[in-house]
């Protein structure tokens, strides 16, 4: 078999669906050949960066590699924001690019290029991937698919890529390359202390305030069913960071909440209160503690991470575990039953008192005539059945993290370290595709971003509930602009504009309607769940709509605005 061929094969060996991609010269031997070997689907996009961000979230939900393919030029230049975001959030991906013929390339000449669109893409690659190479012959091809596919999975995860030129495409794999891939032996747990995490453990037990900080790290570690069983055990409060809403179910007694500088306020109160914290799979950064670590003092600090160098960067004196996540918690939980486990049902009385003042529902007032926290937790709790919650990037992010209801079996899907507008269209797409119904929330500048994937949605006709929440302007920012330039808001809201997103939806045969009100809410719904295909709901919301609660710049974690004044602190 050709190069081609042999990738097909590979990737059908190796238990991947689907490919995500959009055509090019340079990747159409390799597409023929996926084609011919009829066992993967083939899912054509109109974006190459959507292609990449519906491979990471294939990564995420599965824990195999996602893939995507672009051509060489402006189509690999076009994957790099999707590559990236898979780098900044640890979702295994292999990216495959087309390049020119070798004797078309410019080699050492001294010239910017020499044949139609090549371009270095694996010179750009280097620094948001794990590894990117270029396949020089079809000898070494084997080798170096099997390193990337490995290389994906190992330790953190993330996005690996190959550039393969077009003849080197076409030329035969010699049999006595081929690799043969032997079943993984696990080594977890292999190196990790045992008397390390006891010491976690009697710290946490001896706390008068304990609380755990899960993030995006449990899931990418294939844990949160371990976790869910030793959480119940220990019964501390947990919080969550963006990345890790779904670790715990909403009906879970010991989740608490969202941290982080527009996280739910009571969840940050008791980040501040707290006397030990263990921080499982999650960086720390300036989202999460605030720009003032002042409220971080006088407390001990569990951190636990897969990279030493993940560790006391923002906040120093944790004490460093560095494992696997998975690791730590089998340990954890053979060692439990060895020490003895306090009641906390007064601390967490104590912060549900403080949620119960000022609920999440509530942080807009009452006169608001449309309320987003009170949108996202009714819809997202008349719809049990679907598998997937996704969102957007900006105020529509922040409002589902912090009000969503999160079922027992259900994801929640958001982009984390890089953040790009645009993510949730392709995510939603790729979600619905494994899972099923799914929810994306979106503002309206992101769904612009990659509106063009309307029509994805009605060519696979996917199960897929679209709600673009309409500011009409770049509401994140422009909230920014008021606090900060005096209510200039140029390119938020002066420069910028968006369309009636229901005609839209209605020009590509999308089901859609738009909710103006709070009272009307009931009976949209109960259309949407009349929907055996996609549909659209445009929300429209006051432009001046913010988001909070929100901390004050140099203030601590749980000095937010609008100010409270919490009681019942024991």
């Amino acid at each position: 078999m050709n190069v081609a061929e042999y990738i097909a094969s590979e990737f059908n060996r190796r238990g991947i669906e689907r490919v995500f991609e959009v055509t090019g010269g340079m990747i159409t031997f390799l597409l023929d050949a996926l084609y011919r070997d009829g066992r993967i689907q083939i899912v054509s996009l109109h974006h190459e960066q959507a292609a990449a961000m519906a491979a990471d979230v294939y990564g995420r939900m599965t824990g195999k590699p996602g893939v995507a393919m672009a051509t060489s030029g402006p189509g690999a230049i076009n994957l790099l924001t999707g590559i990236a975001g898979a780098f900044f959030d640890s979702s295994p991906a292999v990216f495959i690019t087309g390049q020119v013929n070798r004797d078309e390339q410019r080699g050492p000449r001294a010239i910017r290029q020499q044949g139609f669109q090549e371009t270095d893409i694996v010179s750009m690659a280097h620094a948001v991937t794990k590894g990117a190479w270029t396949v020089e012959d079809a000898a070494s091809l084997p080798a170096m698919l099997d390193e990337a596919f490995r290389l994906a999975v190992e330790g953190r995860p993330g996005p690996v890529l190959l550039d393969i030129p077009m003849d080197v495409q076409r030329m035969v794999v010699d049999s006595h390359s081929l690799v043969c891939v032997p079943h993984a032996v696990s080594q977890k747990g292999a190196c990790l202390s045992q008397h390390l995490v006891r010491k976690v453990l009697s710290a946490l037990a001896e706390a008068q305030r304990p609380l755990i900080l899960v993030g995006g790290g449990v899931r990418a570690a294939g844990s949160v069913d371990r976790f869910r069983s030793w959480i119940h055990r220990i019964g501390i409060p947990v919080v969550h960071s963006l990345m890790g809403v779904d670790v715990l179910p909403s009906g879970n007694p010991n989740r608490i909440g969202l941290v982080g500088t527009n996280g739910n306020r009571w969840a940050n109160k008791a980040m501040v209160e707290a006397d030990t914290i263990l921080v499982l799979g999650s960086r720390l950064d300036v989202r999460q503690t605030g720009s003032s670590i002042a409220g971080f003092t006088n407390k001990r600090i569990f951190h636990i991470d897969c990279v030493e160098a993940q560790i006391n960067n923002r906040l120093t004196g944790c004490t460093p575990i560095i494992a696997d996540i998975f690791d730590f918690l089998l340990a954890a939980d053979e060692l439990t039953a060895t020490i003895a486990w306090p009641d906390r049902r007064e601390w967490l009385g104590c912060i549900c008192r403080w949620q119960q003042q000022r609920k999440d529902c509530e942080e807009l007032g009452e006169d608001i005539p449309m309320n987003p926290n009170v949108l996202v937790r009714e819809l997202t709790s008349e719809f049990p059945a679907a598998r997937v919650i996704v969102t957007d990037v900006g105020q529509n992010q922040l409002w589902a993290a912090q009000s969503a209801y999160i079922g027992e079996s259900q994801r929640f899907l958001s982009p984390g370290g890089l953040g790009a507008m645009g993510f949730g269209l392709p995510a939603a797409i790729s979600a619905a595709m494994a899972f099923g119904e799914t929810i994306l929330f979106a503002g309206d500048g992101g769904f612009q971003m990659n509106i063009q994937e309307l029509q994805s949605v009605v060519h696979h006709a996917l199960p897929l509930r679209m709600v673009v929440l309409n500011n009409k302007s770049l509401g994140m920012v422009r909230q920014f602009q008021d606090s900060y330039f005096d209510g200039r808001h140029q390119s938020t809201v002066w420069g910028y504009s968006a369309p009636d997103f229901m005609k839209v939806a209605l020009a590509y045969g999308i089901p859609a309607k738009t909710l103006v009100n709070m009272d009307e809410f009931r009976e949209v719904f109960e259309w949407m769940k009349r929907q055996k295909g996609p549909c659209l709901l445009q929300v429209m919301l006051d432009p001046t709509t913010d988001l909070y609660p929100k901390v004050k710049f140099g203030s601590t974690l749980s000095e937010m605005d609008p100010p409270v004044d919490f009681k019942g602190y024991p």
